[in-house]
């Protein structure tokens, strides 16, 4: 009997190795929509028996009010730019981006019951769609990233990079994000001024309004805006549209990694990683979340969901400020944001892209302008004798250059001053 020739073989086993991967993850991921199924039943049967329309609907822990949904919104603004880059530039199918983002905050909502900000990677998001990457090239680089988080929480790396970390430089990292977005968001409220001003009011009377949190009346105003404009006419909704199975080559993985890869890993450690856990903390004192378990929820989910057309995701500090600034207090918001994502992604991948477009930035502008405040706000807790050094370079590098490399400014100057603080002879 002939041997098969070598290439041949080599094809006939990485078949097999894309076969039996592919397959272990569509098994994880029918044992996640199970267990999100089960979730849903036991909402229909607390709702069926919800007597008063006003009582708030809560099961163990997590609640699902206006609140919660007005928290849902909170985190927009990071995720429409880069959403609508990647539908139209990178040709990614919104199906699987929208279906998979929103399993990926219902597990996380369950898994921590506490708000937990689902979002894009920024600097690999920026890169891929600048240089017109291909989906399968989106696709490998959130397997990439999925590969170097499980590793550095494995290891315990993201664990001990945390303990060297100080105060002031995390603060320092939340108070650069904070400012960033609200550059950001400025640049949103330009395109519309009138309107952008008209939101800010609309969030500062509203925000805690628990029949009309502010959120939710500004998306409900943006959808009015379209509607009046025209540009909710001739969309096709209600069509069902599943995420098909993606795939990419080793190449891809590693070509993904050197475009943009390597960068975006020290952004996620700072802002995405401790920052988050540091924001946590601050929020719910008493229910901490480890740098090492938010690494290894980032790794699981890229590890899994690129395989069903999801981008890479992380999460983020601003995320998290956003969606507790607009009411969120429980992994219901996690719950009811997927939910949402789910439906869209089903029924409007043919008019999401367009949709995401068309609504009025402005709004979105005053949403973030606002949260990036609140994220400025969390200097208030600096020493200024020994930590204001540390948070002033950490900050002004990072607006010069990047979050990185304010973060590596920050943790020097910090250590040096220790240094020499210990060195001076006592008088």
């Amino acid at each position: 009997m002939a041997l098969a020739p070598p290439e041949k073989l080599l094809n006939v086993i990485r078949v097999w190795c894309i076969f039996f991967l592919v397959a272990s993850r569509l098994v994880s991921l029918v044992y996640l929509f199970s267990r999100f199924c089960l979730q849903i039943a036991v909402l229909v049967a607390n709702i069926s028996s919800t007597r008063r329309m006003g009582e708030k609907m809560k099961i163990k822990s997590f609640e699902f009010n206006l609140r919660e949904l007005s928290g849902a919104m909170g985190d927009m603004g990071t995720l429409l730019p880069l959403a609508v880059g990647y539908f139209a530039v990178c040709g990614l199918n919104p199906a699987g981006l929208l279906v998979m983002m929103g399993l990926a905050n219902i597990a996380t909502g369950l898994v921590y019951a506490l708000p937990m900000p689902i979002e894009p990677m920024k600097v690999l998001a920026v890169v891929a769609i600048a240089q017109h990457w291909s989906p399968s090239m989106v696709y490998a680089s959130g397997f990439a990233m999925g590969i170097v988080w499980l590793l550095l929480a494995v290891t315990g790396i993201m664990n001990w990079v945390a303990r060297v970390t100080p105060h002031a430089v995390i603060r320092g990292i939340q108070v650069s994000l904070g400012i960033m977005m609200a550059l950001e968001a400025l640049k949103m409220l330009s395109t519309w001024w009138v309107l952008g001003i008209i939101s800010l009011v609309v969030v500062l009377l509203l925000r805690q309004n628990r029949y009309a949190p502010g959120a939710i009346v500004l998306i409900l105003m943006g959808l009015a805006l379209m509607f009046y404009r025209g540009e909710l006419q001739g969309l096709k909704i209600l069509e069902l549209q599943l995420p098909g199975i993606t795939l990419f080559t080793p190449q891809q993985v590693w070509q993904a990694m050197l475009l943009a890869g390597f960068a975006q890993v020290p952004l996620t450690a700072t802002n995405a990683v401790i920052a988050t856990s540091s924001l946590i903390s601050t929020y719910w004192p008493d229910r901490p979340v480890s740098e090492r378990r938010l690494s290894l929820n980032m790794g699981i989910m890229n590890l899994v969901f690129p395989f069903f057309g999801g981008m890479p995701l992380c999460h983020g500090a601003g995320g998290l400020a956003g969606q507790y600034y607009f009411g969120a207090r429980t992994g219901g918001t996690n719950i009811l944001e997927g939910l949402i994502e789910i439906f869209l992604g089903l029924f409007f991948a043919s008019s999401i892209a367009y949709i995401f477009a068309s609504f009025p930035m402005a709004i979105i502008g005053a949403m973030m302008f606002l949260v990036g405040v609140e994220l400025v706000k969390f200097a208030k807790d600096i020493s200024f004798k020994t930590e204001l050094l540390p948070l002033g370079i950490t900050v002004a590098v990072s607006l010069l250059t990047n979050m990185a490399f304010g973060f590596l400014a920050g943790m020097v100057l910090f250590y040096i001053i220790k240094y020499f603080k210990k060195e001076a002879p006592s008088p």
